[in-house]
């Protein structure tokens, strides 16, 4: 990934996210909306025991209770105010932290998907924070978040995107949707270096997005 590797910092080379850029118009229209990512070695795997023990310990703290108050949190009711803002209805289109929280009751527990979704799924219910996880050696130079322009489409599908979608691109293309798809997009090596992004919306504190971050990266080195 050109121009886009995290830095680490001295004390437990811990990978230090890295801010991307927003498209001024939509900056001024949505405030607080914001990209952060951090680069990290890891590819599509099973998971190791130390990931699945996780997910047992948080679906055996994940109730139906936690569900139904889930969008009365801070951070998740952040996500669903964008949605609206954005014309996503969250109760059809669900924020991703509500989505996993009905995977969970549909399916008894939070299973596996092999790696790296179930680090995104764990950071994710853990936090609230939305990630997404891209292959680094895809992306050239920095994340941002902007509009589609005439012609543009997602890597892998067909057809145009609807001008004025919005997306996370990098410098050259769009990479996908902002919403609304699934986490890990873009063919993925086996070995490949992976960067995982957070997307911030107003009343999502910066705090709660590095801790999202270091959440996904550490369950992805754990394997």
């Amino acid at each position: 990934m050109s121009g886009a590797k995290a830095a680490e910092s001295d004390i437990g080379r811990e990978p230090l996210p890295e801010q991307g850029w927003v498209a001024p118009h939509i900056a001024e229209e949505f405030p607080g909306l914001g990209i952060a990512w951090v680069e990290v070695d890891g590819g599509p795997e099973r998971s190791r025991e130390p990931v699945l023990r996780r997910l047992r310990d948080l679906s055996d703290r994940f109730y139906g209770s936690h569900a139904i108050h889930m969008r009365e949190r801070p951070i998740p009711w952040a996500y669903r105010v964008f949605f609206r803002q954005i014309g996503l209805d969250p109760d059809r289109t669900r924020t991703p932290v509500e989505q996993m929280a009905l995977d969970r009751l549909h399916d008894g527990a939070f299973t596996t998907q092999g790696m790296p979704a179930d680090a995104l799924t764990i950071a994710t219910v853990e936090t609230g924070v939305a990630l997404r996880a891209f292959d680094a050696g895809a992306i050239e130079g920095r994340l941002c978040i902007r509009d589609s322009a005439p012609g543009e489409s997602l890597p892998g599908k067909p057809g145009e995107l609807a001008q004025g979608t919005l997306t996370i691109a990098d410098e050259r293309k769009p990479l996908g949707l902002l919403f609304g798809e699934p986490a890990v997009r873009g063919p993925i090596e086996i070995d490949a270096r992976l960067v995982v992004a957070a997307v911030q919306v107003r009343g999502v504190p910066q705090a709660s997005v590095d801790e999202a971050l270091w959440i996904a990266c550490a369950a992805i080195t754990a394997g």
